[in-house]
């Protein structure tokens, strides 16, 4: 992994990106990694990233990350009207 750091370095600091800019970069793609793999729980990122919830939330304000875009969410199951009618069960009538 470290090589891998530095060879990323290397092509950042070749392409004139200045250090401001590198760990402000770093720093918005690793809080949002951390979001993204906790489904956006704000509270639990907090606390995998060992800082105050606040703190997480000004960060997020700071890099300008949506929150609701970083969720996965799972296929909704469809209303019980457009279920299969599982063999064996007979249908209810109104």
């Amino acid at each position: 992994m470290k090589a891998q750091l530095e060879a990323l370095v290397l092509q950042m600091y070749k392409s004139g990106i200045v250090y401001s800019e590198a760990i402000h970069e770093f720093r918005r793609t690793f809080v949002a990694t951390v979001l993204r793999v906790n489904n956006g729980n704000q509270l639990r990122s907090a606390r995998e990233l060992r800082m105050h919830r606040n703190t997480l939330r000004r960060n997020i304000s700071e890099f300008k990350l949506d929150v609701k875009s970083l969720r996965q969410t799972p296929p909704r199951r469809p209303p019980q009207a457009e279920r299969p009618i599982p063999s064996g069960k007979k249908q209810r009538t109104l």
